[in-house]
């Protein structure tokens, strides 16, 4: 079935984007549409950065970024999942900034900022929201308090650190583990723009790296890395390789929806 275009009249079409994360919820601001429209995201558009590998630019403009979702049945890296959410939030009459963000590094301490958008939605109370991250917080996060908040099974923290900085940190097992920092200072799309080209055109960044897709399930997650497939349900992890390419786009296909043919620009 064809959706309708994702710009009507000059403005975000609702309606299409709804469609596109099945979804049939509330639409009025509050949090429990918040909550709802955060799940449905995850569970509908994956995370993905297949167009670093094919030679396809990623251009900031929230027009392209929605179209690319609803219209070509896609996902994308941070920049593009939380920039066009935001932009369905904002036509909804939600509060929206886009926050700079800096992934924690394995080593220790965090990549630049801009390395990562999230987003702060006000409501009564301020909340954190991110649609981009991968395998993080389904439902979203107060922003002012410095409690543990528990879903699905996985505990969640923000922490105070200095020059305004928060970490959102995630516990595993006993240890609690930075995701990535930032401050509360809003920020318009354009001003990602660099880190968006590096992360499409630098060898150390590792979306040139590694190609990669991957989207939440009711249960867990399911996963492309390369030429891996990797599935988690209820805290059961399986792996299989996919042996050729042919192998490769039936996956994309068949779990993320993705035809890289029919959005061959």
């Amino acid at each position: 079935m064809l959706l309708p275009k994702a710009k009507k009249e000059g403005r975000l079409n609702i309606e299409a984007y709804l469609r596109r994360i099945n979804y049939t919820g509330p639409t009025e601001p509050s949090v429990r549409t918040l909550r709802e429209l955060h799940v449905a995201h995850l569970l509908r558009v994956p995370f993905e950065n297949l167009d670093n590998h094919l030679g396809r630019t990623i251009v900031l403009e929230e027009d392209k970024l929605v179209s690319k979702i609803v219209n070509q049945l896609r996902g994308g890296v941070c920049y593009e999942l939380n920039g066009a959410f935001a932009g369905l939030l904002r036509e909804l009459g939600f509060d929206v900034a886009m926050l700079s963000a800096g992934v924690a590094r394995a080593e220790g301490g965090f990549d630049p900022p801009f390395d990562h958008m999230t987003l702060m939605v006000r409501l009564e109370e301020r909340w954190l929201a991110d649609v981009g991250f991968g395998d993080s917080f389904r439902e979203p996060l107060l922003l002012d308090s410095r409690d543990e908040q528990t879903q699905n099974g996985e505990a969640y923290r923000l922490v105070d650190a200095e020059d305004d900085h928060l970490i959102l940190e995630r516990r595993e097992a006993e240890t609690w583990k930075p995701q990535y920092r930032f401050t509360l200072q809003p920020y318009e799309l354009s001003a990602f723009a660099e880190m968006c080209r590096y992360h499409q055109t630098s060898p150390d960044s590792p979306f040139t790296q590694r190609r990669t897709c991957s989207l939440a399930t009711a249960e867990g997650r399911i996963t492309v890395t390369g030429m891996r497939l990797i599935v988690t349900d209820r805290g059961e992890r399986e792996e299989r390789e996919l042996g050729t390419h042919k192998e490769w786009i039936a996956a994309l296909r068949k779990d993320f929806g993705i035809e890289l043919e029919r959005t061959r620009h």
